[in-house]
């Protein structure tokens, strides 16, 4: 039996941990699992679940923004289950067998399994997806220089697996039908666990991941050690988040003792009504220095939030234009465009990246607050480019292709300006004693936006059935809603830029 104590710094690959290519490769299937899937979603709620009424696409709308939302949010919960109990191994473990399992029950042609698969993928994800990146931080000595350096191969694999995913999921689903393309998303989620075993079994992590505290590890609960009563908690979960994601009314075919409102939506602006009150009282009692910092942190939230509201679009809205508005035959099919900016990003996260370290040198790289003006200004451009695509359809309502990779290039760079630097200047302005807080309402940040998704894509949707509305009818919908999209991005964008010296100031030495 090999020695657990092992250090995960004395086996190396290429000069970094080697328990880091496991990782990689275990996070590039989980990310091919959750891609594949996402990029057939919004098409197969539109097509086979829905299909019957009238107000399909704004029932479509709300499931997916209401899953979008509790696939971040359930983050935030699972990173503290892993700090306290679990450790991050057992979390992994738990998470990637909990999305395994949805993914396969996507594959069941029922309307009852699709609400219990995404239920089962929102549980998984809150396990497994804020471990495995805190995984790869663990395997590196404080202060290790190659640790940027090993992120940065991490997150490529992010990009390969959702880049490959919507390719191959997409051409299963349209080939020979939806479920085989939901499974293979499962599969790749089984090939990702198996990855991550064999690092285990071959000791390449060391005692890195192990739980934080045994004693409470095994420490019973209602009769059953901790270790055994979360998974127990978990599944019994499903069948409760299952019916909330099912609370719109177009969904029942009738009104919800809610009206308008989801349950979702409920939960969320509750929450954003007590994190503001939080805030205040944060704000209140901290230092004129600590006020500043904490005010410039809410703010790039704010910004991330908008950008990530506009960007997520891509599974929604734009995957939906693709389908009826884009001439795509003998290109791609509407789900494989959603593989689109993750190719951007691979080949344009080096050159970006070399950029900055140019302009560095010649002291001109951009502070953050530019950064963050010039991102949405760049998204609000990439919608600008769909709504001028009106003026080149054909008598159908279709549109070259060429806008769509033209935006998702514009996007792409909007990203590469954005989201690298976002969560290390979160840490950074943050004071240490709320650092977690703050964290955590970086990653409920990403389920906000998926809110933002919602009221975008039920202003967007089209009440009708295939037969009573033509290409035309979509094109001017969708158009006329990408240009206020881009209004509103470019105006934030522009604002941020004109307030870029003072943001500056109250940064202070944080770049």
């Amino acid at each position: 039996m090999s020695d657990i104590s092992t250090s995960p710094q004395d086996q190396k690959m290429f000069g970094h941990p080697k328990g880091l290519f496991y990782l990689f490769f275990a996070e590039l299937w989980e990310r091919f699992s959750f891609y594949g899937m996402r990029a057939l979603l919004t098409l197969y709620m539109v097509q086979e679940i829905f299909k019957a009424l009238v107000e399909r696409d704004a029932a479509t709308a709300v499931v997916y923004a209401s899953y979008g939302s509790l696939v971040y949010a359930s983050t935030v919960i699972g990173g503290q289950i892993s700090d306290k109990i679990l450790g991050m191994r057992s979390s992994i473990f738990l998470g990637g067998i909990l999305m395994a399992v949805g993914h396969f029950v996507l594959a069941i042609e029922n309307d009852i399994a699709f609400f219990l698969a995404l239920s089962f993928i929102i549980m998984g994800n809150g396990f497994f997806k804020p471990n495995i990146s805190t995984f790869v931080g663990s395997l590196y000595e404080e202060g290790d220089v190659k640790k940027d350096s090993g992120f940065t191969i991490f997150y490529m694999g992010i990009n390969i697996g959702g880049w490959i995913a919507p390719l191959l999921c997409g051409w299963l689903a349209a080939e020979y039908g939806w479920h085989y393309g939901f499974g293979l998303a499962g599969i790749g989620m089984l090939t990702g666990l198996i990855f991550f075993w064999s690092g285990i079994r071959k000791n390449v992590f060391g005692d890195k991941g192990l739980p934080p505290n045994m004693e409470v590890y095994e420490k019973r609960v209602l009769g059953l050690p901790q270790k055994t009563l979360i998974p127990v908690l978990s599944v019994l979960a499903v069948p409760v988040i299952a019916y909330v994601l099912s609370s719109y009314k177009a969904i029942a075919g009738g009104e919800s003792f809610l009206g308008d409102e989801t349950i979702v939506g409920l939960i969320f602006k509750i929450i954003g009504v007590v994190v503001i009150i939080y805030l205040g009282n944060i704000m209140f009692k901290a230092t004129v220095e600590e006020r500043k910092k904490l005010f410039m942190a809410v703010l790039i939230t704010f910004f991330m939030t908008m950008f990530w509201g506009f960007h997520e679009l891509s599974g929604s809205v734009i995957t939906l234009f693709a389908s009826r508005n884009v001439a795509l035959e003998g290109i791609m099919t509407a789900s494989q465009t959603n593989s689109l900016n993750s190719m951007f990003i691979i080949i344009l996260a080096i050159p970006i990246s070399l950029l900055w370290a140019y302009l560095s040198k010649k002291k001109l790289n951009p502070r953050t607050p530019y950064k963050f003006g010039l991102g949405l200004v760049l998204a609000g451009l990439s919608f600008y480019i769909l709504s001028i695509s009106e003026g080149s359809a054909d008598e159908n309502g279709m549109v070259p292709f060429a806008y769509l990779l033209v935006m998702y290039f514009i996007i792409s760079v909007g990203e590469l300006f954005m989201s690298p630097v976002g969560l290390s200047k979160i840490t950074d302005l943050s004071p240490k004693r709320i650092v977690a807080f703050m964290m955590g309402i970086w990653f409920l940040s990403s389920a906000y936006a998926f809110q933002i998704v919602g009221f975008i894509s039920k202003q967007l949707a089209i009440e009708s059935t295939d037969a009573n509305v033509g290409g035309l009818d979509t094109l001017g919908v969708y158009t006329d809603g990408f240009e206020l999209i881009a209004m509103y991005s470019v105006g934030a964008g522009l604002v941020v830029l004109l307030f870029g010296p003072l943001m500056k100031k109250l940064m202070g030495n944080v770049h």
